[in-house]
């Protein structure tokens, strides 16, 4: 058995991260810092009157309080460590010394509770420290906290507290600023590895590499989690790896597949995920997404799963990031009051996966960038072209419609071989319609290809799904200025074809102004005034009139 790790006897109880929780400073691991500030401060009679452990769950907050007590009520100590074997140590382990009073302020946080366990404070006992544990502290009521900084600002000489807490910054800054802060971090894949692996020896356990690999995998960082994970492997043959499907779900945002997307949170509802612990989960996930590409040394995520997360986050990128944990924030809040909390869930991946669904100012302006993004990928293929595609006439206005036959609007007029009504057509098509449209339109247009026009439908191939995404929010301008120029409604469809290139943007010359429209024709739109971007076009109409000030 390992030197620095002994099972502590607890009648009944089977449970490893009871069985082998620390019972000493020596055998307190992966937390060295505090190791070394509690046990000096022990052994040289410099042990304040409270102390604030803050840090993840399962990294040993209360476990080093009740080591602290231990050591400081000792018969027999050691280097500043404690013995474990005198009676106050074992009275200590087994819960029952008089000398450590513990508060779980997540379940007891009222001021009765804080008065009833403070009020023997001024009391002596067999020991010489009473030690008061307050776990989750930051769940205390205001009145709650109030008493407990009374008795912090005037502490009998013989009390310490001991405040743990998963989220210090919601603790009063009068009650930290009364305390001696040590933080805990989330362990090592290889310091909880060599951990089970020390406990299977010490408990002659039957669990190979590959459970303690597992268990290691599902504990992110976390050792009572980690011990739990081992416990349920050896009690059933297999460790639930089901967390939160965050992969699934983010590469269905990343790809901007809201059918992936959807199928993976319906996949992870019929595994008995409740809604609205999903979108905790998976928030808590995009939280270390946004943390690893902003501040990494703030994440908590460790090893791989550290590097699952950062990986997924730079392909999503920062502001999509933030948007997708803004919208899971609001969707949290929503689902509170949500009579069907499934649906809330639903309708946020949907915006996210589909911007054109959100009205946000950060679905719009992730919707320009991506135009924008566009447009520069187009402008980084002008140097070198690819070969035009094969130009074939099109068919007349009312003609039958020929399936696969590329022409770009550019070849509309610069095809030789087409037939005087064609060339015609095409010169309608290009310098009557697509000037009436935005800018925004004429940049994808530029990279379009008309695949068929007959008297009812338009239909146009861009290169890409994402390029496809970005025609709904010029559709309808295209719509109306078709049919302002025909005299009828024309339906326009459009199509990904992959081996088409974005063609590289081009400012016209001396390409001939639209025909002015008759007195009693609509007017023409305001945002076919020519622009530089996309971005250029989409802030004209929103601030019309506005002039850049540079």
């Amino acid at each position: 058995m390992p030197a620095d790790l002994t099972p502590t006897p607890i009648e009944g109880v089977t449970a490893l991260y009871r069985r082998f929780r620390p019972g000493r400073f020596a055998e307190l691991r992966g937390q060295d810092h505090v190791v070394r500030a509690l046990r000096g401060a022990t052994r040289d009679g410099r042990v304040v009157h409270a102390y604030l452990f803050s840090g993840p769950r399962g990294t040993g907050k209360t476990t080093a309080a009740r080591i602290l007590a231990k050591a400081l009520n000792c018969e027999q100590p050691l280097d500043g460590d404690a013995c474990g074997e005198c009676a106050s140590c074992v009275a200590i382990a087994r819960g029952v010394s008089l000398d450590v009073i513990e508060l779980d302020a997540a379940s007891n946080n009222g001021v009765d509770d804080v008065r009833e366990i403070t009020a023997g404070a001024w009391h002596q006992t067999p020991g010489r420290w009473k030690v008061y544990i307050v776990d989750e502290v930051h769940q205390l009521s205001k009145a709650a906290a109030a008493a407990l900084l009374k008795t912090l600002e005037e502490p009998p000489s013989h009390v310490v507290f001991v405040l743990a807490t998963t989220d210090p910054h919601k603790v009063l800054p009068t009650i930290r600023s009364r305390t001696q802060h040590l933080e805990f971090h989330l362990f090592s894949s290889e310091t909880l590895a060599g951990l089970l692996r020390d406990i299977r020896q010490a408990a002659s356990l039957a669990a190979d590499d590959d459970a303690i690999e597992a268990a290691v995998r599902l504990a992110r960082g976390s050792a009572r989690d980690a011990l739990s994970a081992l416990d349920q492997l050896l009690a059933t043959g297999v460790v639930d790896e089901d967390r939160a499907p965050s992969t699934e779900l983010v590469e269905g945002l990343i790809a901007q597949d809201a059918a992936a997307a959807l199928a993976a949170l319906a996949g992870a509802l019929r595994q008995g995920w409740d809604p609205e612990q999903l979108a905790e989960a998976l928030a808590a996930d995009v939280r270390q997404m946004f943390l690893l590409q902003v501040a990494p040394h703030v994440a908590d995520a460790v090893d791989a799963e550290r590097a699952r997360l950062a990986s997924l986050g730079e392909r999503l990128g920062p502001a999509r990031t933030v948007r997708t944990l803004e919208t899971l924030g609001r969707t949290l809040r929503d689902m509170k009051s949500a009579p069907d909390k499934v649906i809330s869930l639903e309708v946020a991946v949907a915006r996210l996966t589909r911007p054109d669904l959100d009205t946000t100012t950060a679905a719009l302006a992730e919707r320009v960038e991506r135009l924008e993004r566009q447009v520069a990928l187009a402008a980084s293929g002008a140097a070198s072209p690819p070969p035009a595609p094969p130009v074939t006439p099109l068919s007349p206005v009312g003609a039958p419609a020929e399936p696969s036959v590329p022409a770009t609007t550019a070849a509309l007029v610069e095809a030789p071989e087409a037939a005087p009504d064609d060339a015609s057509l095409r010169e309608r098509f290009e310098h009557h319609v697509v000037p009436r449209t935005s800018r925004a339109a004429q940049l994808v247009l530029h990279s379009a290809q008309v695949r068929s026009f007959d008297a009812g439908r338009l239909t146009l191939a861009v290169p890409s799904e994402e390029m496809r995404a970005n025609t709904e929010v010029i559709h309808q301008g295209l719509v109306r200025a078709l049919e302002h120029e025909f005299g009828h409604l024309i339906e326009v469809r459009w199509e990904v074809d992959p081996t088409l290139r974005a063609a590289p943007p081009a400012r016209p010359t001396s390409s001939p102004r639209p025909t002015p429209p008759a007195a009693d024709a609509p007017a023409v739109d305001d945002d076919a005034i020519e622009v530089a971007s996309v971005g250029e076009h989409l802030i004209t109409e929103m601030f019309p009139g506005a002039e850049e000030i540079g």
